[in-house]
This record gives C-alpha cells, sequence and structure tokens, in this order.
C-alpha cells in the first residue's frame, strides 16, 4: 500500500485545506513530520485513518468529539481526501464526517449526513466512481489493506509509547494487544467451544449417571426386604464406578428374592393340601346335615298331607255331579237365549206400534208392507222437483255473489277516479323533490371542496399566532445570547491583552538555574522578570476563553432555534392564508367561516341523503299509476258481463218455481214434503219387521223348553232346575281339579322321601355340626390367600427386578460410549484451557498460538535490534512462567556483552526505545505477511527519538534508511531538533491563528 496524496479540509487544526503530496515526501524514502505541540502532526495520521475507516484511532475516537475545526468557516464542509494505490489498484476516497451546515433558506443550522466517495483510476477512462455507500467502501478498502482499523494503527501507524509499555507489560496486556492484531478469537472461541461440549458430555454423563441411580432407587423398592441386605450404593452422578456398583447391587437383590420365590411356593404347597383336606370334611359334614333336614322335612309334609284327605274327597265328589251337569248346559243356554231374544222382539214390537196412527196400530203385517210400498212409490215421484229447489237455491246464492262483486267494482271505481284526478299534481312533487336532492348532493360536494382547506387554514392561524409569541421569544434570547457573546469576547480578549502584557514573568517562572532559556537559550539567568500587579495566568485566560467558547455556542444555538421558528411560523401563515395571499385572516374569521360552511355542508347532505328515497318514490307512483288504471279497465268489463249473468238466472228461477209450487203441496218446501214421506215409510218397514220377529222368536222358545226337559232326564237329574244347581263354572272345576292334583303330587313325593334310604341312615346317625367345620375351612383358606399373596409378591418383585436390571443394564451399555466421549472431549478441553495435567506449561490454546506469533515478531524485531544496537542486543520469546501465572507470552533481551538474559522491562529509556521501534517493525513484518502479504509502502513512526544519543539516534536511521531498499518510504513524526538537520525532506506543521498548515520542504 502506498499513499500519494492527501486532502484536508477543515479538519481538526486544519481551518483551511491543506494538501500533503507523499510522492514528494516518500522519494527520499525517508521524511520528517514536525511542527510545535499542538500543531496538528498526528492529525495527519488521523486524516489518514479517517479517510481508509471513516474513524480516527480508538484513543482520539472519543465520545461527543468532533472532527470539524472549530477555525474553518461556517460555510466550508469538513473532508478528507485520500489518493493511494492498494491491491495494484490507483483509488481516491473522499470522507466527510456528520457535520451541521447553515441552511438553504432562512437562518439556522441543519444537520448533513456523513458521506463517501470511492473513485478508481483507469489509464483508458481516467477517474471513474465505485461507490457511495459507507458500507461497500469500508468492505473493499479492509479487503484490499487486508488489516482491521486496530491492526493499521500498530503497524503502519506505528505509536512508540504502545510498544514501550508492551515491553514492560505482563503476559496478559501482551496477549491483549497481540489477539487484537492477529484476530486470535477463532483459537478463543474454539477454547470456548471445547468448553461448551466438555460441559454439555458432563451434563449427559451427570444425566445417564441420574437415570442409573433412579433405577437404583427402583430396584431397592422393588426389592423390598430383599434389598436389605445388600450394600447401598454410595458413588455420586458423574463419578467413576457408579454403573457396576449400581449392576452389581442388582445381581444381589435378584438373588435374594429368586431364594424367597421358593420359600414362598413351598409354603403355597402346605396351604393348598391342608385347604383340600379342609374342603372334604366341610363337604361331608353339610351333606349329612342336609340328609337328616330331609327326613324331618318328610315326617312333617306326611302328617299334614294326612289331615287334608277329608277334603280331598269332598272336592273329588263335587268335581264329578258338575261334570255331569255340563251335559245339560247347551240346552240351558238355548233355552235362555230364546228367552232373551222373544222379551227382545216383544219390546221392539210395542216400539214401532206407538209410532203408527191409532188405526194403524192392530193392523197385520201384510197391509203394513202394502201402505210402506204406496208411500215409497210417492217419495220417487219427488226426487226431480227436490233437485229443482236446490237448483233454485244456489241461483239465489248466485245472484248474491253477484251483488257483491258488483258493490267491490264500483268501490274499485270510486277509489282510481278519485286517485287518478291527482296524479298530475303528485307526479309533479315527486319529481321537483328528486331533482332539489340531486341539486343538495351536488352543492354538498362543492362545500367538501371547500370546508378542509378551510379548517386547515383555521388550523394554520392558530399555530402561526403560537408561533408569534415563540418568534417574539426567541428574538429575545437571541438578543441575550448576542450580548453575553460580546461581553465573554471583550472579557477574553482584555485577559489575553493583559497576560500577553505579563508574559515574562510567567516564563521567568519556569527557569531553573543552570538550565537553557527556552527562548533565548542561555543557562544564566541574572535578572528574571516579575509579575505585576494585575497580572493574568493561563488558567483565568482559558476560563475566560472557555466562557466565550460557550457563549459563542448558546448564540449559534439561539440562531438555529430563531431559524426553527421563524420557518414554522413563515410556513403557519403562508398556510393560513391559502390562494389569497393578499390579505391575512384572523382565527375569529376563519372560525366562522368553518361554521358557515360545516352548517351548510351538514344541511345539503341532509338533503342529498333523500336522493334515493325520492326516486323509489317516483318509481312506485308511476307503477301505481299504470295498475289502476288497469284495475279500473278491468272493473268496467266485468260489470258489463254481471248485468247479462242476471238477466238469465232470473229467467232460470222463474220457470223452476213453477214446478216446486207444483210437487210440495201442503209443506213448505218440496224437501220438507219429501222428508215427512221418507219418515212415513220407515215407520211402515219397521212395525212390519217387528211383528215378524215377535212371532218367530216365540217359535223358537217353545222348541227350546222341550230339547232342555229332554237332556235334564238323560244326564240323571229329575228336573232341569236340578241340574242347573249343579252346574259349575270353567273357573269353578279349574280349581277342584287343581286341588285334587295337588294333593295327589304331595302324596307321591312323601312316598318317594319316605323310600330313601340315605335320608333314613343319616337320621339313626347323631345330629351334624357344619359351623366347627367351616371355621376349620375358613382357616386354611385365609392361610392359602396369605400364601398365595406372598408367592405373588415375590414373583412379582423378581420379575420386576429382572425388568429393572435389564434396564440398568441398557443404561450402562448406551452409557459407555457416552462417558467416552466425554472422556476425549475432557481431555481436549483440559488441554485447550491449560488446566490438564498433560499441559505442562499450563498455557491456554489463545496463549500458545499468540506465543508462536510473539516468537515470529521477535525475530523478526532481532534483526533490526541487533543492528541499531551494534549488535549487543537479542529479543527472544520465553514460555516460562512467572510464579503462578500461565506461561506463553514472556519477552526477553539477551545482552551479548555480558551473556545474561533478563526482562525487556530492566532496559533503559533509550534502549527501550529501539528497542520497541524494532518490536514495531518486526511486528508490521508479521502482521504484512499474517494479512496476505500485502506490501506496505508507507510507514510513519511517531515520536520517542529525543531519548536517544547521537550514535545511537545513526544506527535508528540506518536502519530505517535501510527500509528505503524494499522501496518503502518512512515518515518519522517527532519534534526533535536535531532531525531536521539529519533528515532534509520535511513535511512541517505550522500553528497559526486561523488553524495550522503544512509546508514541504524537499531536498
Amino acid at each position: 500500500m502506498r499513499l500519494h496524496r492527501l486532502s484536508i479540509t477543515a479538519f481538526g487544526p486544519f481551518g483551511a485545506t491543506q494538501e500533503v503530496d507523499f510522492d514528494a515526501l516518500s522519494s527520499a524514502g525517508l521524511f520528517l513530520l514536525h511542527g510545535p505541540t499542538g500543531a496538528g502532526k498526528t492529525s495527519v495520521l488521523d486524516a489518514v485513518c479517517f479517510a481508509l475507516y471513516g474513524a480516527v484511532p480508538g484513543a482520539r475516537q472519543s465520545p461527543g468529539a468532533s472532527l470539524r475545526s472549530d477555525h474553518a468557516p461556517v460555510d466550508l464542509p469538513t473532508e478528507v481526501q485520500l489518493e493511494l494505490t492498494v491491491g495494484g489498484r490507483r483509488l481516491e476516497v473522499t470522507r466527510s464526517p456528520a457535520q451541521p451546515r447553515p441552511k438553504k433558506r432562512g437562518d439556522g443550522f441543519t444537520m448533513e449526513k456523513a458521506q463517501s466517495r470511492l473513485r478508481g483510476y483507469d489509464p483508458e477512462r481516467g477517474w471513474h466512481a465505485l461507490s457511495k455507500s459507507h458500507q461497500e467502501i469500508g468492505e473493499e478498502l479492509t479487503h484490499l489493506i487486508g488489516m482491521s482499523r486496530d491492526q493499521f494503527c500498530q503497524v503502519v501507524l506505528l505509536p512508540q509509547g504502545d510498544f514501550a509499555r508492551f515491553l514492560r507489560s505482563d503476559a496478559e496486556a501482551r496477549g491483549k494487544l497481540l489477539g487484537r492484531l492477529f484476530d486470535t478469537r477463532r483459537f478463543a472461541a474454539v477454547e470456548e467451544r471445547l468448553a461448551e461440549l466438555r460441559r454439555g458430555a458432563e451434563a449427559r454423563v451427570t444425566a445417564a449417571d441420574e437415570r442409573i441411580l433412579a433405577l437404583a432407587q427402583r430396584i431397592a423398592q422393588a426389592a423390598g426386604p430383599a434389598g436389605a441386605e445388600a450394600t447401598p450404593v454410595a458413588a455420586r452422578p458423574g463419578e467413576p464406578g457408579l454403573a457396576e456398583a449400581v449392576l452389581e447391587w442388582a445381581a444381589i437383590a435378584r438373588s435374594t428374592a429368586r431364594e424367597r420365590l421358593g420359600i414362598a411356593h413351598r409354603v403355597v404347597a402346605w396351604a393348598e393340601g391342608r385347604q383340600r383336606e379342609a374342603r372334604h370334611a366341610l363337604d361331608a359334614v353339610r351333606e349329612l346335615a342336609r340328609l337328616q333336614q330331609r327326613y324331618e322335612e318328610t315326617r312333617l309334609r306326611s302328617a299334614a298331607l294326612e289331615e287334608r284327605r277329608p277334603e280331598h274327597d269332598r272336592c273329588q265328589k263335587e268335581l264329578e255331579r258338575a261334570r255331569k251337569a255340563d251335559r245339560v248346559a247347551p240346552a240351558l243356554e238355548l233355552r235362555e237365549e230364546a228367552e232373551r231374544a222373544y222379551r227382545a222382539a216383544s219390546d221392539g214390537l210395542g216400539r214401532a206400534r206407538a209410532l203408527l196412527s191409532p188405526e194403524l196400530r192392530d193392523v197385520g203385517a201384510d197391509r203394513l208392507a202394502e201402505l210402506e210400498r204406496k208411500f215409497q212409490q210417492e217419495l220417487y215421484a219427488l226426487d226431480a222437483a227436490r233437485e229443482s229447489e236446490e237448483r233454485s237455491a244456489r241461483i239465489d246464492g248466485e245472484r248474491v255473489r253477484l251483488n257483491r262483486e258488483a258493490q267491490a267494482d264500483d268501490e274499485l271505481i270510486r277509489e282510481a277516479d278519485a286517485w287518478l284526478a291527482d296524479w298530475d299534481t303528485t307526479r309533479a312533487a315527486l319529481k321537483g323533490r328528486v331533482d332539489a336532492s340531486q341539486e343538495a348532493a351536488t352543492r354538498a360536494e362543492q362545500l367538501a371542496g371547500l370546508l378542509a382547506p378551510a379548517r386547515r387554514r383555521l388550523d394554520a392561524a392558530g399555530r402561526r399566532d403560537a408561533l408569534a409569541t415563540d418568534v417574539q421569544q426567541a428574538e429575545e434570547r437571541l438578543t441575550g445570547a448576542r450580548e453575553q457573546e460580546l461581553d465573554a469576547r471583550k472579557a477574553w480578549l482584555d485577559l489575553r491583552e493583559r497576560r500577553l502584557r505579563g508574559i515574562a514573568a510567567e516564563l521567568a517562572a519556569g527557569l531553573v538555574a543552570g538550565e537553557p532559556c527556552t527562548v533565548c537559550g542561555s543557562a544564566d539567568h541574572p535578572v528574571p522578570a516579575s509579575p505585576g500587579d494585575g497580572h493574568v495566568d493561563r488558567a483565568t485566560e482559558e476560563r475566560a476563553l472557555a466562557a466565550q467558547q460557550s457563549a459563542e455556542e448558546a448564540r449559534a444555538r439561539a440562531e438555529q432555534q430563531l431559524g426553527l421558528v421563524r420557518e414554522r411560523h413563515a410556513a403557519a401563515e403562508t398556510e393560513a392564508r391559502g390562494d389569497d395571499a393578499s390579505a391575512s385572516s384572523t382565527v375569529a374569521e376563519l372560525g366562522e367561516l368553518v361554521d358557515r360552511l360545516t352548517g351548510e355542508h351538514a344541511e345539503a347532505h341532509r338533503l342529498a341523503a333523500a336522493t334515493n328515497p325520492a326516486r323509489e318514490a317516483l318509481t312506485a307512483a308511476e307503477r301505481e299509476h299504470t295498475e289502476r288504471l288497469e284495475q279500473r279497465q278491468e272493473a268496467h268489463g266485468r260489470m258489463s258481463a254481471r248485468t247479462a249473468a242476471r238477466e238469465a238466472l232470473d229467467g232460470e228461477q222463474a220457470r223452476l218455481e213453477e214446478q216446486i209450487a207444483a210437487a210440495r203441496g201442503e209443506s213448505p218446501s218440496v224437501a220438507a214434503h219429501a222428508e215427512r214421506l221418507t219418515r212415513r215409510v220407515a215407520r211402515l218397514a219397521d212395525a212390519a219387521e217387528a211383528v215378524r220377529t215377535e212371532q218367530d222368536a216365540a217359535q223358537r222358545r217353545k222348541e227350546a223348553d222341550d230339547r232342555l226337559s229332554d237332556a235334564a232326564f238323560r244326564a240323571g237329574f229329575d228336573t232341569p232346575e236340578a241340574a242347573a244347581a249343579t252346574l259349575l263354572d270353567a273357573a269353578a272345576q279349574r280349581d277342584l281339579q287343581h286341588r285334587i292334583d295337588t294333593w295327589q303330587a304331595e302324596a307321591a313325593a312323601v312316598a318317594d322321601r319316605r323310600a330313601e334310604r340315605d335320608a333314613r341312615e343319616a337320621a339313626e346317625q347323631p345330629a351334624a355340626q357344619p359351623s366347627s367345620a367351616q371355621g376349620e375351612f375358613e382357616t386354611a383358606e385365609w392361610l392359602l390367600r396369605e400364601a398365595s399373596s406372598a408367592l405373588a409378591a415375590a414373583d412379582e418383585r423378581c420379575g420386576e427386578l429382572t425388568r429393572l436390571s435389564r434396564q440398568a443394564a441398557d443404561e450402562v451399555r448406551r452409557l459407555g460410549p457416552v462417558r467416552q466421549e466425554y472422556e476425549r472431549i475432557a481431555r481436549l478441553a483440559g488441554l485447550a484451557a491449560g488446566t490438564s495435567a498433560d499441559n505442562e506449561r499450563k498455557m491456554r490454546l489463545e496463549a500458545y498460538v499468540l506465543a508462536a506469533r510473539l516468537e515470529q515478531v521477535a525475530a523478526a524485531a532481532t534483526a533490526r535490534l541487533q543492528r541499531m544496537s551494534s549488535g549487543r542486543y537479542t529479543l527472544v520469546h520465553s514460555d516460562a512462567r512467572t510464579g503462578g501465572r500461565r506461561a506463553g507470552l514472556g519477552l526477553h533481551v539477551v545482552d551479548a556483552w555480558t551473556g545474561s538474559e533478563r526482562d525487556t522491562a530492566t532496559l533503559s529509556g533509550g534502549e527501550t526505545f529501539f528497542a520497541s521501534l524494532a518490536l514495531a517493525l518486526g511486528l508490521a513484518d508479521v502482521v504484512t505477511e499474517e494479512a496476505g502479504g500485502v506490501r506496505l509502502d508507507t510507514l510513519f513512526i511517531d515520536e520517542g527519538f529525543g531519548s536517544l544519543d547521537d550514535q545511537t539516534l545513526d544506527e535508528v536511521l540506518d536502519v530505517l534508511d535501510s527500509l528505503r531498499e524494499r522501496d518503502r518510504s518512512v515518515g518519522i513524526v517527532s519534534h526533535v531538533a536535531d532531525l531536521r538537520r539529519r533528515i532534509p525532506v520535511r513535511l512541517e506543521v505550522v500553528k497559526e491563528r486561523q488553524g495550522s498548515s503544512v509546508r514541504h520542504h524537499l531536498a
């Protein structure tokens, strides 16, 4: 990387634009950057760093610090432009920080955003733009340079003070610097990753051990008393040997449980034998008791049976007589049925004769039938007259219907005529409503377009009046701030003038006997000046200057605030005027205008809302007009048709009336005459039928009496009445038969039981005692249940122990690879963290890598340090431990004159300088190689040369001058006067009242 040209504008102490020609300065290979303290030597290097990375070195990038020069005019923007060649490409990068600038309109300032531009040079195309993006430019330059900002500031801008501290610092401080330069974060990430993997593997091992211990607890619960005989597991999760101890303990528990299971089997076998014997004994006693009870029950049933024998004989005789009487029952039922029929026929004949006239009550059946046929023929002759009468009645109904329809049509015609008479007026009114609503809608749209601007003008007028007060207050604050600034400036200038008049006394106060004066150079101070009355020291002047700067900043803020308020006031005034730019309305006037437009708009909107209802009303009225015309026309047509129909009905009804009058006789109507004849025919028919029925019933009753007498005689009864008294119904006979069958069945059952031999033999034995046998059996049952429960528990315990032991074995098998992985990862993590016994020097992985880099740096620095120290000193890397600290980042110097090796902190001031310079140059070579071999053609070395004697300074300059062999240029930043004589090519930074400037001194 080679720098060609640097342009600095309004940056740091430089108030104007300054140009630095690095091509001219680098032509000699070695140039000096000098100037008084505070002139801005370091600011030149800050500008280079800002152009490349958009920020100055970290030590000077304090929060709230501004890169803009206080000496620059307000209209001159801060800008840094650097032209360089890197990666074979010639580039020009321009950067501007965020800074305030005057507003284009009005007073005050606005904040300008940071800007970046990158251009590239092509021999054919010339300069051409590449990017304006901060991110793209930063990524492109970082990629080409191959170093971060911190690396660039350590390698290209060599700060000797930092490397002097590096030589004297401990291993931890060196590790931080080297880690930042060589970016060994990936090795620290490896350490953290290994530690994380170790923690994860340890957690998995612990979790597996906890699962195994949980299984051990479940095995102990399942083993019960059997588990108490084994020694419990004392290992904790994560400790070696836990799995083997759990498996051994589980095996002992299983063996003990199996022994207890065998004992339980033997106990159950004994209990089952005793239970079988008790069961047999109980069954025998129960059978004996049953037979004894059966024999006693048989004896009691036999005695009861003999007591019921007389009743059995009586029922048997009564049943035999009832069955003989059953043969007479059909004749009895026939006689009773004939008697009931005769009485019913006699009653019917009496009722039928009571309905006839007196002269016909004693007439026979033949005469009654003859009269019935006569009246029936007359009834048939009235059918045609009855139909004519019904038709006449229907004609009356049709005439009523026609009259009702005629009245409805008359009413419809009158209503239609009345409605149609007002049709023109109604139609005009409805059309007027539609037109008025449409006009109101148009008016509402116009008013809405006027209302919104009026409201905005009203709001703007309110803001305008409020901002007018703010403008007045801001003007008053600005006036006060200007007066305070003038007073503060006047006080500062007065104090500065008084201090300059007494500056000799201030310089005399710093004189030391025997040391040269900083003004004349003499070591003698015969008459030092003394301070006079009212002398002003530097601190007083600086406080006055700070007060003046504070007042100036307050005045700038007041101007900016006033400009902002004026802009808002002007904007509000413009908005309040609206389209009328010549007049300014008050808030009250605009309020009245808004209220008036709001009311008119609301009224127009209300009228416009009736447009659709008005149109719908007009459409409905036109539809009703058409319907009423059609209805009126149809009504007139129906009236004509009804007149013709009424005339036809009148003629038909007259003809029917003549026929009806001839047929009805003395009756009021044909129907009444027909009904009277129908009743007479029915009474005659009923009477004739009743006479015939009564005669038939008397004949059947006589025949039934003869058959009953014959049946009673054949059944053995003297009279029919005797047979009737003996007769029983079916239910009574079934009851008697049931009693007989029950007694006979009981007699047979008792006979069978009395024949049982085993019951007789059991009755001869002593009485059985089943309760005692039951107690023995229950005791045996309880013993068997207890033994079976113990056996089931022992069997279940063995099965559960086997299952849990199998699970524990599976867990142990699964734990094997997990534990092996944990041991491998823990060993690697311990080695990387420096805590493992295998890591003899307790060196972390990152420290190991940094130690290798430090060894490379020491080797590269030694090549220059030997030349600077005339072959006396050599830098060597040491990985020895000091105290209890870890090893790896030690740095010693070997003195060839004494042959001893000592710490770099024991070097003198001058020795520390050229040692740190050699270390910085060696570090630059190593970092350059680490960054991909990017060539660094321009280096800067900042301060430290004042501590060298002449011979050492010559040797150091020879080493720096040797860098030109590789076409490098080195810039030395120093204010040592002797370097101006030794280095002819110089860049001088001059401190002036209007801001610093640069001057080139070329050979």
